[in-house]
């Protein structure tokens, strides 16, 4: 028979553990025991054993469920297993510090059925379209489609002269792609539907009656002060018109009312439960100085749990470029973080580009006891987090410094110095950023990580005769 195992947990994780005990065929009988707190990882040993012995009649009393084989704990409780064993009277393990790898403790690999499912369509916008070639439009229009993108924006500078913008719209509805066009000229905006545009961004109060003409799914904004309430105006017209829309209450940068654009796109959504919202990032992602990874994915999550239906970004600024694929992995994370109720965390780490998930590094004893039992020349290297190791048969050398490093290894042969200072330079990035180094291997960058080709991994490890300076 399987063993019968406790899972301890608090309130808040409660959800999340029952769904994945459900969901994984595990090789054990699982029973979830909630603890009275609210955040498990505040657990001790002190204080899960003592809520065990508590009177039977005490209302914070936990019980052990019958026949239970052993209580796995979460991993990041501190304190004496033993002082739970003895309060148990069966044995007590430290589980993983994420429950998400409960199946990999057992041995499995994680199940994450459904995963790339997503519910938000993404816009990606062509800056200046009309002032492209075709050549260049259509190369544009690619990228953004192999990147993830449904719909193609055509981006129309004011002041824009008739015919191009048509010229525009027919040149990617024959490539086959679907189409928006932004721009407030209301002759601008009628050319655009006239050619098949599908979509058209925005209408608001000072060309709202096109709406009544078009074939076009429009973009309703707000008018020229912002006030969310003129948006609300605005699509209730439209739709006592019989006209389907879709509402954007625009999404500021930050020190122009990032914050209350999220208000207003929040009682947005509670106002209208079945309209159609769009949410725009490029606000946030091409004007704040940060990586755009940690930027898309937070406002992907956001729009989410708001069930908003399409996002709209573009890649002009240079730290930006990437922003069209890291929403779309974003969509996927967010929407099954989401619908199953569980974190955006351990699910895909390919958003997570600079540093990595998880570190994986050796000691310095047990480099020291592999350097022991080393015969030959070629050098190891290693990092630990904090310094570099580079070690043969007659060095062992540590430090951040990789050229002093160098120097102590003591190599002269022209291809060696160039292998050794190829993979000490790796290992300084990985040191200096907190990723993973592994000799031979590149350093992984999420979902920027080109791979390795084959024939260059077959011709791995041609480090090999080190020779000590001054000797044939």
């Amino acid at each position: 028979m399987p063993e019968k195992v406790a899972f301890l947990t608090g309130r808040l994780a409660e959800r999340p553990l029952r769904r994945l005990l459900e969901t994984t065929s595990l090789p054990c009988v699982p029973e979830v025991i909630v603890m009275p707190i609210q955040v498990a990882a505040l657990m001790t040993t002190s204080w899960i054993a003592r809520h065990f012995t508590l009177p039977p009649d005490h209302p914070r009393r936990v019980e052990l469920p019958p026949d239970c084989d052993w209580i796995m704990i979460p991993g990041y409780c501190e304190g004496d297993l033993a002082e739970i064993e003895r309060a148990c009277g069966v044995p007590a393990k430290r589980g993983p510090k994420d429950l998400q790898d409960i199946p990999l403790y057992f041995g499995q690999e994680r199940r994450r059925e459904g995963y790339g499912a997503y519910s938000v369509k993404l816009v990606a916008e062509i800056q200046d379209a009309q002032r492209l070639d075709d050549g260049a439009l259509l190369q544009r229009a690619a990228y953004y489609r192999e990147s993830g993108a449904d719909i193609i924006d055509l981006g129309i500078t004011p002041g824009t002269a008739p015919g191009n913008v048509a010229r525009a719209v027919r040149l990617l509805k024959e490539a086959g792609y679907t189409v928006s066009v932004d721009t407030l000229d209301p002759t601008l905006i009628r050319e655009a539907d006239e050619a098949g545009a599908d979509y058209v961004l925005s209408l608001n109060g000072s060309n709202l009656e096109l709406g009544r003409q078009l074939r076009a799914t429009p973009v309703v904004i707000p008018d020229a002060d912002g006030d969310v309430t003129t948006l609300w105006h605005n699509a209730e017209q439209l739709w006592s018109w019989g006209v389907d829309c879709i509402l954007d209450p625009i999404m500021q940068p930050i020190s122009f009312g990032f914050s209350r654009s999220l208000y207003d796109l929040h009682r947005t959504r509670e106002r209208y439960p079945d309209a159609k919202l769009m949410m725009g990032t490029h606000h946030l992602s091409e004007l704040t100085d940060a990586d755009t990874t940690g930027i898309n994915a937070l406002l992907m999550g956001i729009a989410q749990e708001l069930n908003v239906n399409f996002v709209l970004t573009t890649e002009v600024a240079p730290w930006a470029r990437g922003s069209v694929r890291e929403l779309d992995i974003a969509r996927r994370l967010m929407h099954y973080a989401v619908t199953h109720g569980v974190p955006p965390k351990r699910l895909d780490d390919r958003l997570i580009t600079v540093k990595d998930s998880r570190l994986h590094y050796a000691s310095e004893e047990e480099l020291r006891e592999m350097q022991a039992m080393i015969t030959d020349p070629n050098v190891r290297i290693f990092i630990d987090g904090q310094r570099i190791y580079a070690f043969n048969a007659d060095h062992f050398v540590l430090g951040t410094d990789i050229n002093a490093i160098f120097a102590e290894l003591e190599i002269d042969e022209a291809s060696h110095a160039f292998y050794l200072g190829h993979e000490l330079t790796k290992a300084q990035l990985a040191l200096q950023l907190g990723k993973n180094y592994t000799q031979d291997e590149p350093l992984r960058w999420g979902y920027l990580t080109v791979e390795t080709p084959s024939a260059h991994k077959k011709q791995k490890r041609v480090r090999l005769t080190a020779r000590r300076r001054g000797k044939p």
